[in-house]
This record gives C-alpha cells, sequence and structure tokens, in this order.
C-alpha cells in the first residue's frame, strides 16, 4: 500500500499526475526510485491497471530486482507480473518470441563478452593480429560503432582508406559476423538493433507489444542512446503512455552512445508533456548542493533546477591548491587522518579523480601510510599492463631478468612468438644464464636480425645511463622501442595517460632524490607493488568518476582539479558540447558527497598538458559563499611537519638537520644523517635500503627525538 507520508509534494504529483507524457527531472539524491516504484504500485493498487500491461526498463539488473522487490513488498503477490527488466533483457524476450521472421531459430545464442573475446581470438589466430597490437576493446568498439552506423562489413573494407589498423579491424569485424551468422548467435548490441529492425519490418508485431504494454516507464533516462529511444518510441505508438526518469545534469556517458538532448528535447518528440522537477535532496547538505548547484548553472543545455535539501548547511567545501602531485597526495591522506580521528571510518571516503592515472601519486603515499584502499572498476596504477611493461623495458636494462624479457621481447610485436621465447628460456637454462644473454651472445640462430637489433637497443641504452637523465632515458626508451608510437597508432588515450604519467613518476623520484639512479628508482618501485599490505573491509574507496556514478559517502576529495587535467583538454576539442560534458562530470563528483567535499588541484608542471597548471574553471565557477579556499597548511601535520612550504606558510621555525641525526623514512624506515650538501640529506638506512641521498624537505622524511628511535 502506498504511504504517501514517506513523499514530498512534488514525488506525490509524479506518483498521481494522469498525463499521457510525463517527465520526471529528479536530481541527484532526490529519491526517484521510491517514486517510480510508488508510481507503479498506484496504477495497479489505485487504477486497476493489470501488472503485465507495465514496463518499466532500467539500465542494471540490480535496479530491476530492488525495484520488483519493492512492489512486491507494498502489494505482495498482487504486484507481481510487471515487466521490469533491463532495456537488452526486454529485448531478449521480444525476439525469443518474433525473432524466426529474421531468419534465426527462436532457440537464438547471446554471446557474453567472454564470447566475444574468443571469436577475436580465432579471428586474430587467422590473420596474425597480436592482441599487443591491436586491443580487443578497441576491435569491439569499432565492431559497435559499425553496427549503430549500419555499417555492414563489406561497407567497412571501403571505408579504410588504406590504413593498415582499420584494414585489419575490418577483417575481424568480417569474420566476427560471418561466426555469429553461423552459430545463429547475437551479441548485446544486436539484441537492441534487431529488435528495432524487427518492429520496421514487420509493423503486425511492432502493434502486438506496443498493444500489450499501456504504460511505459523509462528510468536513467538521460544514459540513453538513440537506437534505445527509437525501440522506446516503437513501443509507445498504440497506447501512448510515457513516463521517463532521469537527470540531463547527470549525462555523462556520451563516449558510450548516451545523448542528453534525448532527455532535454523529450517535450519536442512527446507533444504536451509535462515535466516535474524532483529537487529536494536527502543525501547532501545546503553548502554542498549550492557549490554543485552555482557549477552546473552555467551549462546551457539542460533543464533549469535547483537541488536544495533539510540537512542544515554543514561544512562548506573545503579547495586547495598544492604546488605538486606529491604535496595533493599528503594533503589528503593528512585529512584523512583528521578525519578518522573524528569518527569517520576508511569506507566512508571517497577519492574520487577524472582519470585513472591521477591515482598513481595518491596510492603511494596511502601505501606509505599504511592507509588501506581498494580500487573500483580498475587496477591499481603499478599493476597496469603498460605501467609493467615500462618497468620491464627498465629492469631489462638494469639486471638482464627473465621476466623483464619475456614481458617486453614482443612487445610491441617483433615477430618472437611463443616457441622462440620458449626455446631461448630452454637454452638459458642449459647454459646457465639469462634469456638476455642468450640472444646477446647469438646462441639462438631464429630471428637473428631481430634479435640482434634488441640487443644493440638494450645496449645503447644502458650506455646513456651516466650520461642523461632518467626521465630523457625513459622517452628514449618510449620511442626506441615503438611502445609510445604503438599506443599512438591504436589511440588508447588512457594507456598514453599512464605512461605519461611514469615519465612525471620518474622525473619526480630524480628531483626528489637527486643523486639516485635507476636501479633505486626500480626498488622503490618494487616496495609499493608490494601486495603484502591488502585492502581490509574498511577500506577507502579509490575511483574515477564515472564509476562513482550512483554512490554516495559521507566524504569525498575530488584531485586533479586542474585546468585541462578536469575539464580534460580532449573533451573539450568537441568546444562547448565537450565543456558541458565535463562540467557535468564535475557536478556528479561534487553531489556524491554527504557531509564533507574536498577539492584539490596542483601548479607543477605535467607532461600530459605540456606545462604548468592551473586551477580548474570549475572550481572558480562555484559561488564564493559555498568554499573555503584553504591557504595554510595544518598548524601541527602527522605527515609533512618538516616540508619548507609547511614552514614558510605557518611562520615556522625551520628544522635543521646535522649529522648523526635521526631520521624516519615513509617507505626506508629509520636512518641516520651521515652528511649534508646543499639541502640535500645523505642518510643511513637500515638494511636492504642502504645509504639515500634525499631532499631536507621532501614530504616523506622527518627528524626523531633519541628516545623516539629503537
Amino acid at each position: 500500500m502506498i504511504k504517501f507520508s514517506q513523499l514530498n509534494e512534488a514525488q506525490q504529483l509524479a506518483v498521481i499526475d494522469e498525463s499521457k507524457h510525463l517527465r520526471i527531472i529528479a536530481g541527484a539524491g532526490s529519491g526517484k526510485t521510491r517514486v517510480l516504484t510508488m508510481r507503479i504500485v498506484y496504477l495497479i493498487e489505485q487504477k486497476d491497471v493489470k501488472p503485465y500491461n507495465i514496463l518499466a526498463i532500467t539500465f542494471t539488473n540490480k535496479a530491476a530486482n530492488e525495484m520488483k522487490k519493492r512492489i512486491h513488498e507494498m502489494l505482495s503477490e498482487k504486484g507481481d507480473g510487471c515487466f521490469i527488466s533491463t532495456i537488452h533483457s526486454l529485448c531478449l524476450r521480444i525476439l525469443k518470441e518474433d525473432i524466426e521472421v529474421l531468419g534465426y531459430p527462436k532457440n537464438f545464442t547471446v554471446v557474453d563478452s567472454d564470447d566475444q573475446k574468443q571469436i577475436l581470438k580465432e579471428a586474430y589466430k587467422q590473420f596474425d593480429i597480436e592482441k599487443k597490437d591491436l586491443s580487443y576493446a578497441s576491435v569491439l568498439d569499432y565492431i559497435a560503432n559499425c553496427k549503430y552506423a549500419l555499417i555492414s562489413p563489406e561497407e567497412a573494407f571501403k571505408q579504410t582508406y588504406d590504413n593498415l589498423n582499420l584494414v585489419k579491424k575490418a577483417k575481424v569485424y568480417e569474420y566476427y559476423d560471418s561466426r555469429l551468422k553461423q552459430m545463429y548467435a547475437l551479441d548485446f548490441d544486436d539484441l537492441i538493433l534487431w529488435t528495432t529492425r524487427l518492429f520496421r519490418k514487420q509493423k503486425d508485431i511492432q502493434e502486438k507489444w506496443s498493444k500489450r504494454f499501456k504504460y511505459i516507464h523509462v528510468d536513467e533516462f538521460q544514459d540513453i542512446d538513440k537506437e534505445q529511444y527509437l525501440l522506446i518510441k516503437q513501443l509507445s505508438v498504440y497506447h501512448d503512455n510515457v513516463y521517463v526518469v532521469g537527470d540531463p545534469d547527470q549525462t555523462i556517458y556520451t563516449w558510450r552512445g548516451a545523448d542528453v538532448n534525448i532527455i532535454v528535447n523529450f517535450d519536442k518528440d512527446f507533444k504536451d508533456t509535462k515535466t516535474i522537477i524532483l529537487n529536494q535532496n536527502y543525501r547532501s547538505t545546503n553548502n554542498i548542493l549550492e557549490g554543485a548547484n552555482s557549477l552546473i548553472k552555467n551549462n546551457k543545455n539542460r533543464v533549469p533546477k535547483e537541488l536544495f535539501s533539510n540537512n542544515g548547511n554543514g561544512e562548506k567545501i573545503i579547495h586547495k591548491t598544492l604546488n605538486n602531485e606529491t604535496l595533493e597526495a599528503y594533503y589528503v591522506a593528512e585529512e584523512i587522518r583528521r578525519l578518522i580521528k573524528k569518527d569517520y571510518s576508511y569506507k566512508d571516503i571517497a577519492i574520487l579523480y577524472r582519470s585513472n592515472y591521477l591515482s598513481r601519486e595518491m596510492e603511494k603515499v596511502l601505501m606509505e601510510n599504511k592507509m588501506p584502499y581498494v580500487i573500483y572498476g580498475g587496477l591499481r596504477f603499478y599493476e597496469r599492463m603498460e605501467v609493467k611493461d615500462i618497468l620491464s623495458y627498465l629492469r631489462l636494462i638494469v639486471t638482464n631478468d627473465d621476466l623483464a624479457f619475456q614481458r617486453v621481447i614482443n612487445q610491441p610485436k617483433r615477430g618472437v612468438g611463443p616457441k622462440s621465447v620458449e626455446d631461448i628460456f630452454k637454452l638459458s637454462q642449459q647454459e646457465h644464464i639469462t634469456m638476455y644473454e642468450v640472444i646477446k651472445n647469438g646462441l639462438y640462430p631464429k630471428n637473428k636480425n631481430t634479435l640482434d637489433k634488441f640487443v644493440n637497443m638494450i645496449e645503447n641504452w644502458k650506455s646513456e645511463l651516466e650520461s642523461t637523465s632518467l626521465d630523457n632515458l625513459l622517452n628514449n626508451v618510449l620511442d626506441d622501442s615503438g611502445y609510445r608510437a604503438m599506443l599512438e597508432d591504436n589511440k588508447e588515450t588512457e594507456r598514453l595517460e599512464n605512461v605519461k604519467s611514469i615519465i612525471d613518476d620518474i622525473k619526480d623520484y630524480q628531483d626528489n632524490y637527486p643523486e639516485s639512479n635507476l636501479e633505486d628508482y626500480l626498488q622503490m618501485v618494487s616496495l609499493y607493488t608490494d601486495k603484502s599490505i591488502n585492502a581490509i573491509e574498511d577500506s577507502l574507496n579509490l575511483l574515477t568518476i564515472h564509476a562513482a556514478k550512483g554512490l554516495e559517502f559521507p566524504v569525498v576529495f575530488v584531485i586533479g582539479l586542474s585546468e585541462g587535467v578536469f575539464p580534460s583538454e580532449k573533451t573539450l576539442i568537441d568546444g562547448q558540447k565537450g565543456l558541458e560534458e565535463e562540467r557535468r562530470l564535475a557536478y556528479v563528483s561534487f553531489t556524491r558527497a554527504k557531509e564533507r567535499l574536498y577539492l584539490t588541484d596542483t601548479s607543477s608542471f605535467s607532461f600530459v598538458l605540456e606545462g604548468n597548471k592551473t586551477p580548474s574553471r570549475f572550481i572558480k565557477e562555484i559561488d564564493e559563499e559555498y568554499i573555503n579556499h584553504v591557504d595554510a597548511k595544518p598548524k601541527k601535520s602527522l605527515i609533512f611537519d618538516t616540508l619548507n612550504e609547511y614552514v614558510k606558510e605557518n611562520n615556522a621555525p625551520k628544522i635543521n638537520y646535522k649529522k648523526g641525526d635521526l631520521v624516519t623514512h615513509a617507505m626506508f624506515g629509520d636512518g641516520v644523517v651521515l652528511g649534508i650538501d646543499n639541502n640535500i640529506l645523505e642518510i643511513a638506512f637500515n638494511y636492504p635500503h642502504g645509504v639515500k641521498k634525499i631532499l631536507a624537505n621532501h614530504p616523506s622524511i622527518k627528524k626523531k627525538n633519541k628516545d623516539e628511535y629503537h
């Protein structure tokens, strides 16, 4: 039974309004799932609509199951029978009943992502394509784009324009398409495309399904694409009752087909549309909401609304600019420790970022300080494929180890296949030498020209070790090996960003440890890749903003809010359209926070941007009434109280080191100062770290009292 007392005035209206075309603009945290569920209950209980005449389209199985559960709790068996499902499940149901008119049997197969990759694996083997040269994800995107553009495999070949990568993709597309036909199989994209095609070709079948669903409801309407929208219109032609729920300010998936214009212009396609705005937020405090409101109002292509809350004003949004990513990470860690002392748990806190590569420095500092964390929807930075590839190249320069050799000998593709690698390994075992030494000594006769070139490349890098900086060496590795060109050719944008972040990483290391060498850097990285620090149940949440959609946390940090990073310079190529998508992404990130919101940016030089960074325009667009720009660090810092910046900004006396001082380092542990030269400390650490030279103001080191040293 409906309890209207649980609903505010706008929610009640959204439940009972009898307009044929209803657009519910549901702001973040406004209780849209409750409204949509009660709307269905109202139709059954108050309007005597049969459950089997009601369709509700959700975009996850989890959301569909949650809605079914709530309806059953309110109506018991009387509410069972509503068709509540994802759009793919709906299409599967339709095709299972009527696909025979398109020449497929009713027991056709639906291939999942693993099946798709297996078909690609077959194609790659047939056409001698290496996965390292052409990722499965890029090819599946290509195939999906061709299908949605109604480009057949034959037409795809005509549009390759002699581009080698496009030719390869067209070959795989043709193979993939033929394999699906052989198996009478469809993939997830086909489920929608074949259903809309079925309705176009067989108007009697379209009418049958359109008559069946008297009331059509669509959740997360801001995320649908043009083909899904076509399906909804096809299903609504008979009864013409369409109820859509969404928030155009949260359209952040245009890269996978979502079109904000669909929800914004819904009233143009469906005449006499009534729009109801749900703008009472039950999640956040007003300072957070007003800050988000002042940001998003800068978008022109939207339906105006102002979120408000009865949760009180709460804390102002905190904004902090740091000199570099290391200081940014230490600041965030410092604030987290302060919050934990205020009875927050790690699991209450999320750290959000625009792109995966931005997690690098944050992960390092969290590991240094033994703060547990999990990464949603991705790998830890040093576990990502391209990062491991690059580190393997660097390891090969220093140690010649077999694992590094096996990883990069054919990355990028050099024609050295698994059989050759296996034979080289056997020779190395027989001769009791490394695999690299096998080819360096000319003991493997096959692929000699290729392997000699590989050896010369490695030896050239070794000769550069003493004469060039580590970041220059890494750039030479990326260029000489062809690794950077491979990623650029395949348009692997995110992997390229991770590569550039590694360049930043090695340059920062060299700046902070000026007397260090490549071996020291690799040893340092090995400490960060040690999996002994496992995430526990009470862990910090690290995730991209896209992955955070639909989630909420008491405390949210949004890092990397620098112009060109967020908003991303790549999206700005699309002009106003791209900028508005980035602003919606910022809006989504801000409205994940319930009680506290922190925004940070850095002013350092970035290889990603090839210049110094400035604060994001999104920070400047927040009304000053709701944001506090923090200029000074805390009076007493738990993590970096010896920083020059801290000393300067807090007018505290500078801590001077002298020979014999006892220190502690976040990664290397306890040590003794052996000497000082131009603000560079020479420190003897315990085994296995040995003697290191470190800047006196590096954030990871601090002076200890003698009674603290054990």
